[in-house]
Formats: C-alpha cells, sequence, structure tokens
C-alpha cells in the first residue's frame, strides 16, 4: 500500500495509540496531525460528527472516527491479518481489546493526574501544542486539563480508593512482565487486535507520561519493551533467539496471559455487572429509539454505578462503550461450534472471567454514520 492516509490524533491520548500502533505495525503509509490542524474542525469534524480522536481520512477521503473502527476498516480489507484462527485466542483477543480500552481507565487517569510533581509540566505542554496558536491557548489548555482531572474523579479515583487502585495496576504490571519475558506479544510472535487495544492505556498515560513511565521501566522492563515494540513497524524482537512469526501453535493460551486476566478479573467483571445492570434500567425506562447516539464523548455517561473490590466500594460512570465492545466478544463466541464454545467458556472460567459472556444489555448497538447508536 502507497496511499497516504492521515491521522488526527495526539501523543498524550490514551485512544490515539491504539490506531496509531496498528497503522505502524501494518505498514500503512499515514501522516499525523493534531485536533489543532485548520483541517480538522473545518473538514473532518462535520463527517467524523463528534469531536474525538482518532480520526482517519482515508486516502480516498473517506473520514473514520474511532480506533477500532479504523482498525476494523483495514483488518477487513487485509483478510484480518491481526485475528488468530483459534477460538480461544479469538476471544482473548477481543477481551483484551476491551479492557486496554475500556478497563484500564482508573490507574491510566491515576497515574497521569495524581502525580503532578512529576507529570504536570510534561503533560501540559502536550496538551497546550494540541491547541491551535491563539490568544486563548493558554486558557483552553486549563480548562481541557481541569475536565479530564475531574475525569480521573468520575472514573472511580478517589483519595480513598488510590491504594486500592495502586495495588492491582502493581500485580496486574507483575504479571504481564512475567508473561512478556517469554513472548513479545499477548498472543506469540506478532500483536493481536488484543495488543492493540491494550496499549492505549499502556502507552500515553503509563509508559510515557514521567512518573508511570518510570516505574514501568523500573519495575516491568518486559512490558516497556512492549510498548516500545508496539510503535515499530519490524518484530523489534531481539531478546527472544527462538522467536517465530505467528500467533502461538495449537490454540494456546499461556497459564502466564491467564494470570494477567486474573487479576484484571478483579475490577472487570464486578464493574461491568454494575454497569450492565444500570444501563439496563435507564433503557428500561428511556427507551431510547432506534437510531439514537448511544455513544458520546470520554466520561459522558448514563449515570455512575457502585461496586465492590476487595471489600471496598467504587463508584465509576457507566458507559455504554464498554459493551459495545463486549459485543465484539459474544458475537464472536456465538459463531463457535459448540464444542468450541465449552473450550472457550473453560478458559475464561480459568481466568475468572466467566461472567463476560453472559453479561448483555438490553438492547445492541451497531455503528451508522461514524456514531454508534441504539439498535
Amino acid at each position: 500500500m502507497t496511499q497516504q492516509h492521515i491521522l488526527y490524533a495526539m501523543s498524550h491520548s490514551l485512544y490515539s495509540g491504539r490506531a496509531r500502533s496498528y497503522l505502524i505495525k501494518n505498514r500503512i503509509p499515514f501522516e499525523e496531525r493534531s485536533t489543532g490542524h485548520e483541517s480538522f474542525k473545518a473538514e473532518v469534524l462535520p463527517k467524523g460528527k463528534l469531536p474525538t480522536i482518532p480520526t482517519l481520512v482515508t486516502a480516498e477521503g473517506e473520514v473514520i472516527r474511532d480506533g477500532g473502527a479504523i482498525i476494523e476498516h483495514f483488518e477487513a480489507a487485509n483478510g484480518r491479518h491481526c485475528q488468530p484462527q483459534g477460538p480461544r485466542q479469538q476471544v482473548i483477543s477481543a477481551l483484551f481489546d476491551v479492557i486496554g480500552t475500556d478497563g484500564l481507565l482508573r490507574p491510566a487517569m491515576h497515574y497521569r493526574w495524581n502525580f503532578p510533581e512529576d507529570n504536570l509540566e510534561f503533560v501540559r505542554y502536550h496538551f497546550l501544542h494540541s491547541q491551535r496558536d491563539v490568544p486563548e491557548r493558554a486558557a483552553k489548555t486549563e480548562a481541557m486539563m481541569n475536565r479530564m482531572r475531574h475525569a480521573a474523579m468520575i472514573f472511580g479515583v478517589t483519595e480513598q480508593s488510590q491504594k486500592l487502585v495502586e495495588d492491582l495496576y502493581l500485580e496486574y504490571l507483575d504479571a504481564l512482565n512475567a508473561h512478556l519475558e517469554s513472548y513479545p506479544y499477548l498472543l506469540g510472535w506478532r500483536p493481536c487486535i488484543g495488543d492493540f487495544g491494550l496499549l492505549a492505556p499502556m502507552y500515553a498515560h503509563l509508559g510515557r507520561d514521567p512518573h508511570p513511565a518510570r516505574l514501568m521501566q523500573q519495575r516491568a522492563p518486559a512490558v516497556y519493551r512492549w510498548v516500545e515494540r508496539m510503535n515499530r513497524e519490524d518484530q523489534d524482537a531481539p531478546e527472544f533467539f527462538n522467536a517465530g512469526n505467528d500467533f502461538l501453535a495449537n490454540d494456546e493460551v499461556p497459564e502466564t496471559l491467564v494470570e494477567v486476566l486474573k487479576i484484571l478479573a478483579e475490577d472487570f467483571v464486578p464493574e461491568t455487572l454494575a454497569a450492565a445492570d444500570l444501563i439496563n434500567g435507564w433503557l428500561g425506562k428511556h427507551q431510547p429509539e432506534g437510531g439514537v447516539t448511544a455513544v458520546g464523548r470520554l466520561a459522558e455517561s448514563l449515570g455512575t454505578a457502585d461496586f465492590t473490590v476487595r471489600s471496598e466500594q467504587i463508584t465509576s460512570l457507566a458507559q455504554p462503550h464498554r459493551f459495545y465492545l463486549l459485543q465484539r466478544v459474544h458475537d464472536t463466541f456465538a459463531d463457535f461450534s459448540q464444542e468450541k464454545r465449552g473450550e472457550v467458556s473453560a478458559l475464561l472460567e480459568a481466568c475468572d472471567m466467566a461472567p463476560i459472556l453472559t453479561i448483555t444489555l438490553d438492547r445492541r448497538m451497531i455503528r451508522c454514520n461514524n456514531l454508534e447508536v441504539w439498535h
């Protein structure tokens, strides 16, 4: 492919890292522009519908908003190069995509905004330079940063929950490091869709902001190398002397990855259950018409849900976006034979993730004209 695409993104944006990495790894040529570029508001936003990033303008002029949709656009065209063939690996890949883009927002926000002595000037530089150079640039920057600080709290990061958020993150980081000491990617020797989803929080926030980046470098060097690797177009695995070039054979999901998921399940499962209950209640009360927008900007929600992790209550936004992504897990699972469903169910049971197969909303969502809407 030699045609040039334009990716509207920001280096400090969580969701931008997911799409950027996919383009890099699949050697899809692109030019990156900030949303401060004049063309974004004038030419791209009317077609993208929401002022969110990443947004791609293809070489043919098509506008695609959202990292998942960008990846799906190219996956559909290239034979799904980043989707494993085995059912167990397919579901694990899709699950990590959900966890990365929605399930790790608490540590991502905590480690960015609650360590200002290390992070503030670095983060302010990037927020400032994503704005057009106009007289009100500094004021706009502070307003945007304040909104994102508030987002950290409404995602469930409070003074009371900070220690729990850190404990869970460090246990997860240690387990992921142990896995990546044996394999360069989640499922073997090349990245799957789940790698790109997981990179979203692990790059811009946790692998790049000064405080969490130093923590990752010192505590989990194999994870830091994976973050670097995901932004290189080659395999970038010289430390693996017996490296292959494909996903692990025989639909293998290593025990080290099961251990990662068991830790993540501790808050991902109860939060998903609580959020589904709240959103289903909202759906029953409001009965939105088909075609009404279901997923908006980050931190927009239908309310907050309470759930308990390690005897501590957390209150967080209940966002339909998580369930839009989970639909892909459910749809993938539904396509398998009865025998293969049994194998996948047994695997998820071992990961303490079995409930995610039955947690659904009462209404599906579909994508229409760059928006996720109620069906």
